[in-house]
């Protein structure tokens, strides 16, 4: 199973709207690939960052296909509110051509029960066995995912390769301690935009999963460059990563709060792209002094970027 999607950087798309609020599949498609070409090896396509729980089946399966027939190496989020659902989309993405999953546990029902897990976990894996998949590990969903349960997984299912780390520092820590330095063909994704250097450095991640990769892609991939770097004992990277990551400390823990698509899309805005001002709820929107510390932030790491940078 060839698990080199699951490398490098990738930002999780938001979707865009039209004025009546339904998705812009145009403008979802002509980010795909802007951000690809900006060096960002695939993106992710409908996770948490593409507001599935908003969408209906059809018009997440409608975005996945027409990134992938725009050329765009598409991880597919398997988020549902049940496992039938689930295993559509995960079948859908190998029929139109997909490179690789994310497994996102079961919610709401039985969502604390390992057994229920299990059974969710092995029907999605099932439905493409041809598409290299990482189980998205995130405290949002209730579940975390251990290694008895993974590597039982993995036992079945070899398109199992991975996991996304979303659950902070000391998971990522236990992912590396216990599951990746177990198996050196896993591989480990950091899904968490605080903590790139740390998962990169301290805990042998070979990707990450971004989501102010959207606003700054140039400034995101410089980052997992040196991280990548650091990794293999550059001294100079090492401390470069540092100064980086802190300086983009504010607008990456926007990643970790339940504003984070408010967030992303208000500086994908700022940058220029219009078609991120609405969200599919009206009444989803920042406030007031959330949206000011928002610009001041971004302007102040923009304006600190580029005379670091030179």
């Amino acid at each position: 199973m060839n698990s080199s999607i699951f490398s490098g950087c990738m930002p999780a798309l938001m979707t865009p709207c039209k004025p009546d609020r339904t998705p812009d599949f145009d403008a979802l498609v002509r980010k795909g690939k802007e951000l690809v070409a900006a060096g960002m090896s695939a993106v992710v396509y409908c996770g948490s960052m593409g507001d599935w729980p908003l969408l209906t089946d059809a018009q997440r399966m409608e975005g996945v296909e027409r990134l992938v027939k725009a050329g765009v190496p598409v991880v597919v989020g398997t988020g549902a509110i049940n496992t039938a659902s689930a295993v559509a989309h995960a079948a859908h993405a190998a029929k139109v051509g997909a490179q690789g999953l994310m497994v996102i546990p079961r919610v709401l029902s039985r969502g604390t029960s390992s057994t229920a897990q299990a059974a969710h976990f092995r029907a999605i894996l099932s439905a493409a066995p041809a598409l290299p998949a990482v189980i998205y590990n995130s405290p949002y969903y209730g579940f975390a995912t251990r290694a008895d349960l993974f590597f039982a997984l993995r036992k079945d299912h070899p398109n199992l390769i991975g996991f996304k780390e979303f659950g902070g520092a000391a998971d990522l820590r236990y992912a590396a301690e216990h599951i990746t330095s177990a198996d050196d063909s896993v591989t480990l994704m950091v899904g968490v935009d605080t903590n790139v250097y740390h998962g990169f450095v301290n805990c042998g991640a070979t990707g990450a999963i971004t989501g102010i990769g959207n606003a700054l892609p140039r400034e995101v991939l410089h980052l997992v460059s040196l991280c990548e770097k650091a990794a293999k004992g550059d001294t100079k990277a090492r401390v470069q990563a540092k100064e980086l990551e802190e300086a983009l400390g504010v607008l990456s823990s926007f990643d970790e709060g339940a504003d984070l698509v408010l967030y992303y899309k208000h500086l994908m805005v700022l940058n220029g792209d219009t078609e991120y001002t609405l969200h599919f709820n009206e009444t989803d929107a920042l406030s007031d002094s959330q949206r000011n510390y928002a610009e001041s932030q971004y302007r102040l790491f923009k304006d600190w970027y580029a005379n670091w940078a030179a």
